[in-house]
């Protein structure tokens, strides 16, 4: 019940605020799609209102242009946050640059769910969204969420990895030689430290809870440590965790040995409505990539670049194969 409150209010408060204008901007409502329209194999994961011909795993644009959106105020929803009066402030420089490309007005709006996000894109209220990791496979099933960007580097480097590290004199060379080895897992709910080698590992011919047992250290810290001091013959540790560990001195990188590593795993995705009229998606993927965050809030706050494209099939592999691997399914109950 407490869901729906949130999604409810969020919905009067959007169309009062925002559409007032007219129902022209908004386009009609979405519509099922028939199967006869839309067989098996382009529906994949998708909700009845999307079909996927072109196979990119993203909702196609609506054939009928009545269900096109040409608003003429963007609004747009960071991800949840504890305070988002803070991240709005820190938004707003982009928001402002994003307005200026575009020629349309644009609106933060503050969300206390990713229901709430999936929601209102799916309604034709919500134009342009920052979505965490996990959510961001549901918005684009259930509400035509169209990834298009990640925060990185200017070298294209993004996110963070989960890297297989054994002691640097051991004789492990590959995932299969952990077979029988004591390994350990941070705990059961660790992304990079227990769920994702328990649905990646396979691939490569490791299999864990069968090949090994993991043990549970409690931390990516312990886990690294415990290589160190040989106490484990290795464990997945994630490249951020590590990374600042050795910055601060906690171990010395020479002690260690990197025998895998996944890509990396996305962070927030940005993306925009599929319905949205071509012409204005391309003035706001223009805004993204045309932004610097040299000496600006959001800089500052993330300590990267700039936006990078992404696409969307290739990058969030890994996280569809971890969410099949945990039975996840694209339903708007399950979301948050």
């Amino acid at each position: 019940m407490k869901k729906l409150f949130v999604v409810a209010v969020m919905a009067l408060a959007l169309t009062g605020a925002v559409f007032a204008g007219g129902s022209r901007e908004r386009g009609a409502a979405l519509e099922p799609i028939p199967s006869s329209e839309c067989p098996p194999e382009a529906r994949g994961h998708f909700d009845v209102f999307f079909c996927d011909k072109d196979g990119d795993l993203l909702a196609d644009m609506p054939e009928d242009e009545r269900f096109w959106l040409d608003p003429q105020t963007l609004v747009f929803a960071y991800t949840p946050v504890e305070d988002p009066a803070i991240y709005e402030d820190m938004w707003q420089p982009f928001l402002d640059h994003l307005a200026k490309v575009t020629g349309r007005n644009v609106q933060f709006f503050s969300v206390s769910s990713y229901t709430a996000q999936v929601e209102a894109m799916r309604a034709g209220r919500l134009h342009i969204a920052g979505i965490s990791t996990g959510p961001t496979p549901f918005a684009v099933n259930l509400a035509g969420y169209v990834p298009i960007a990640i925060m990185g580097g200017a070298d294209g480097q993004f996110g963070y990895t989960l890297q297989m590290y054994v002691h640097a004199d051991s004789d492990l060379h590959s995932l299969e030689d952990l077979k029988g080895k004591r390994v350990a897992h941070v705990t059961p709910t660790s992304n990079s430290g227990h769920q994702a080698p328990m649905a990646l590992f396979p691939r490569y011919g490791l299999t864990p809870g069968v090949d090994y047992e993991p043990v549970f250290s409690g931390s990516h810290e312990n886990s690294a440590l415990g290589v160190v001091a040989r106490d484990y013959d290795a464990a997945p540790v994630a490249s951020e965790v590590v990374d600042r560990m050795a910055e601060r001195g906690l171990f010395d990188p020479a002690d260690v040995r990197i025998i895998f590593e996944t890509d990396p795993f996305p962070t927030t995705s940005y993306g925009i409505a599929h319905r949205l009229h071509p012409d204005l998606q391309e003035k706001i993927r223009e805004a993204f990539f045309s932004y610097s965050f040299a000496g600006t809030p959001l800089g500052e706050e993330f300590e990267v670049d700039g936006f990078i494209p992404i696409v969307y099939k290739d990058h969030w592999d890994a996280v569809r194969t971890i969410q099949e691997y945990n039975g996840v399914q694209y339903r708007l109950s399950d979301i948050d």
